[in-house]
């Protein structure tokens, strides 16, 4: 029995996994950010607040955390790879029925079914990455699937800006929906699968225990620090919009997404974190992350001079 396991783990192409992993990453990831350019859209087509355009995000946000309780237990059951190639085709689907809607209570409604989609693949291609990868490829691999939410961050802003300026805003859905579908095939044919613990296991069993998770003292200070940096990303890019558009800068649309495009640069750092965590330590890192997101952030408030907030931006998001 030992020799067909040996060989199937010869046989795997692990550049190739990392590649459509982090490109998955990407663009599932890109799901999250594609509606902060098309809140100041979807105000004006449908005559609402700001703030209730918004809510085209919050639910997906909302959606994607439930989902993330949900999918670890049920890719025990059913595997790894079934989870995030069903999750695909469901967002392919998900994505189609927003770009073909009309009204807005119906694109909020389907935001939040897109989050829970979504979330089928963060913490279950991590799983799958520890299971299928030997010890010393791991931190890398997880390290370019990081790299890959994290470009998310501008590279949906930056998509549903240029397709929603040239078409419309149905456009950035469908163009989701075909990217997930070519995404999809990539995954069921190029994947190996993974172990499947127990076809027989509780899919509640792990959610019952979620509670125990909070008596880690430093689990939760994780969770409070990912908290934080993900809400504040998500509203500086939510406000950074709407103030050049204003003056002093009164950037056109065009200009305020070559703005977005700089934070790419600080993205870079991502997979040196790794490295620079052996040399210095895990904490100093943490530390000197936060210091350095704190000071962009800080600026970015204080600054009115353009060249000068591209660089605070671009410390933030490295940070």
């Amino acid at each position: 029995m030992s020799k067909p396991n040996t060989a199937s783990v010869a046989d795997r192409n692990y550049s190739l996994m990392t590649i459509i992993l982090c490109w998955t990453g990407l663009v599932v990831m890109s799901s999250l950010y594609v509606t902060i350019p098309l809140i100041s859209v979807f105000a004006q087509l449908y005559e609402i607040s700001a703030a209730e355009a918004a809510a085209a995000g919050s639910t997906f946000s909302i959606g994607f955390a439930i989902g993330c309780l949900i999918y670890g237990a049920l890719s025990d059951k059913y595997g790894r790879k079934t989870v995030i190639f069903v999750g695909l085709l469901c967002l392919t689907l998900i994505s189609v029925l927003i770009g073909s809607v009309h009204s807005f209570g119906w694109v909020v409604l389907l935001r939040g079914l897109h989050g829970a989609a979504a979330a089928t693949f963060s913490p279950v291609a991590l799983a799958y990455a520890v299971e299928m990868y030997p010890v010393e490829k791991r931190v890398t691999t997880i390290g370019f699937i990081s790299t890959g939410f994290l470009i998310a961050g501008i590279v949906g802003q930056v998509i549903s800006s240029s397709i929603s300026e040239q078409y419309d805003w149905n456009a950035v859905f469908y163009l989701l929906a075909v990217v997930y579908a070519v995404t999809a095939a990539f995954v069921f044919f190029f994947l190996p699968k993974g172990i499947r613990h127990s076809a027989s296991a509780s899919i509640w069993e792990p959610i019952k225990q979620f509670g125990h998770v909070f008596v880690q003292k430093q689990l939760v200070y994780c969770y409070v620090v990912a908290f934080v940096l993900l809400m504040s990303f998500v509203s500086m890019y939510t406000v950074l919009g709407s103030y050049l558009n204003q003056p002093p800068f009164e950037l056109s649309k065009q200009d305020i997404l070559y703005v977005r495009s700089f934070g790419i640069i600080g993205m870079l750092v991502s997979p040196f974190a790794g490295r620079i965590s052996k040399r210095i330590g895990i904490r100093a890192t943490l530390r000197g992350g936060m210091l350095v997101a704190i000071i962009g952030l800080a600026f970015m408030g204080m600054i009115s001079n353009l060249p000068l907030l591209i660089i605070m931006s671009i410390l933030f998001v490295g940070g």
